[in-house]
């Protein structure tokens, strides 16, 4: 199944909205870089693919921002460790 990825900049979060629901990840962004700190799937979606679906469209959302990655959730860092094609992203130095 295929969801529109929102962003919603005034809560500082990317966002999916699934019959009512919403699942999201949140952020922090400085002038250099861009920190995703914590994916929020509701329990009734879980399992479904629905995070990691929203995982590899935020990624690539980032990338057009020319900004470097700094994963602080574990999901996403867990993400991209299983998709290491993502590793480009990263803050040099920063390692998952």
């Amino acid at each position: 199944m295929t969801y529109t990825l929102v962003h919603n900049e005034p809560r500082k979060c990317f966002e999916y909205h699934i019959d009512g629901l919403v699942p999201r990840i949140e952020y922090i962004q400085t002038k250099d870089e861009i920190y995703l700190t914590h994916t929020e799937v509701p329990v009734v979606l879980e399992g479904q693919g629905i995070g990691a679906s929203l995982v590899g469209e935020v990624l690539s959302e980032i990338e057009t921002y020319n900004k470097a990655l700094i994963p602080l959730c574990p999901f996403v860092a867990a993400y991209i460790r299983r998709h290491p094609e993502w590793k480009r992203l990263l803050k040099k130095g920063i390692n998952i």
